[in-house]
């Protein structure tokens, strides 16, 4: 996939809520920069880069939290959650010098940071809700992402534009997760910076026709830009909702993969203990994928069946607008967004 920039903009997954807790730091590296991630005392997370404007120290080793943000484990310099220089310990006055800080954003246990190459603010916001992903989540609960709902695979080779494309490829259901038949698009709802699909499986479906208030069998797959795909599964038993993100990790291509798994919460589960069986079926599915995508050549003008071009083609200019050498202009982004 080395043809893509591994640069796009969008928000990305870096990790869970249970990485980080109050006071922890930790070293990063996504977007071949190193970072450093930490949670003040006030439980709310943070992102920067890693090394002090000072004299270079990699605050993520050694560094500390304090009273008004992160001391590099240097000279105590310490750095507040929008890069200030906020004390120096052995002078009166802290320096006007700023270190670069990342949006993150925190919801459903997952941590995620926006990306852009030039340094530019986020242009449109991260799921939110449980009705950004689909709206007959409302008023359902789900079981929190713990450690046991997590899976992690680095490096990895795998393009976010990979997963995102899963929502125009209904057919690879059949042959790599070996579903009875290939399912069909139902409903599409895209605008400049959103994709959401709903996809029927099975005779329940099989005439392609759309019922807005049936959810039975259906996956509804949804992303906010390219960098993170929340899908929910929905059969006769309970919805499963499942987050695959792929991240990129340095230029050359190296990424990394994370799932994340939210069973709906039954009230026999703490009898039966049925939802920890639905995660270990959930979690057998990525695996699936990513033995496609570690060895996926992306071609720009691939041989397309008859019935797969427009949706292809709809999908690639979507995401034309999350890379820097494709940004569509200020005032058609505009234009574009509703």
């Amino acid at each position: 996939m080395t043809s893509l920039s591994n640069k796009p903009t969008g928000w990305f997954q870096i990790g869970w809520s249970t990485d980080l807790a109050p006071g922890d730091v930790k070293p990063l590296r996504y977007f071949g920069t190193d970072l450093v991630a930490y949670r003040d005392h006030d439980g709310a997370a943070h992102v920067m880069d890693a090394h002090c404007r000072h004299l270079g120290a990699h605050l993520g080793h050694g560094g500390c939290v304090v009273d008004g943000g992160l001391q590099c484990p240097f000279h105590g310099w310490v750095w507040d959650d929008q890069g200030n220089n906020v004390r120096i310990p052995y002078q009166d006055r802290p320096s006007k010098v700023l270190m670069r800080t990342w949006p993150v954003h925190e919801w459903n246990g997952v941590l995620s940071l926006w990306h852009d190459r030039d340094g530019k603010p986020p242009f449109f916001e991260p799921h939110g809700s449980l009705t950004d992903i689909a709206p007959h989540l409302d008023g359902l609960s789900f079981h929190p992402a713990g450690t046991g709902s997590q899976s992690r695979f680095t490096p990895s080779r795998v393009h976010p534009q990979m997963v995102v494309e899963n929502a125009v490829d209904p057919a690879h259901f059949a042959f790599v997760h070996h579903t009875p038949t290939i399912p069909c698009v139902l409903q599409e709802d895209v605008t400049a910076t959103s994709w959401h699909s709903k996809v029927g499986f099975g005779g329940r479906w099989k005439d392609a026709v759309d019922r807005p208030e049936d959810d039975l069998g259906t996956l509804h797959l949804s992303f906010r830009g390219m960098g993170m795909g929340y899908n929910a599964l929905t059969d006769a038993e309970r919805v499963m909702m499942v987050l695959i993100a792929a991240t990129p990790v340095e230029d050359d291509g190296t990424t990394e993969v994370f799932g994340t798994y939210w069973p709906q919460e039954l009230p026999t589960d703490a009898q039966t203990g049925a939802h920890l069986e639905r995660i270990a079926q959930a979690k057998e599915a990525l695996p699936e994928d990513l033995t496609i995508w570690e060895h996926q050549l992306f071609r720009a003008a691939p041989a397309l069946a008859t019935s797969e071009g427009a949706g292809w083609r709809k999908m690639r200019d979507w995401c034309e607008v999350f890379y820097p050498e494709g940004e569509l202009s200020p005032q058609r982004l505009r234009d574009l967004l509703p």
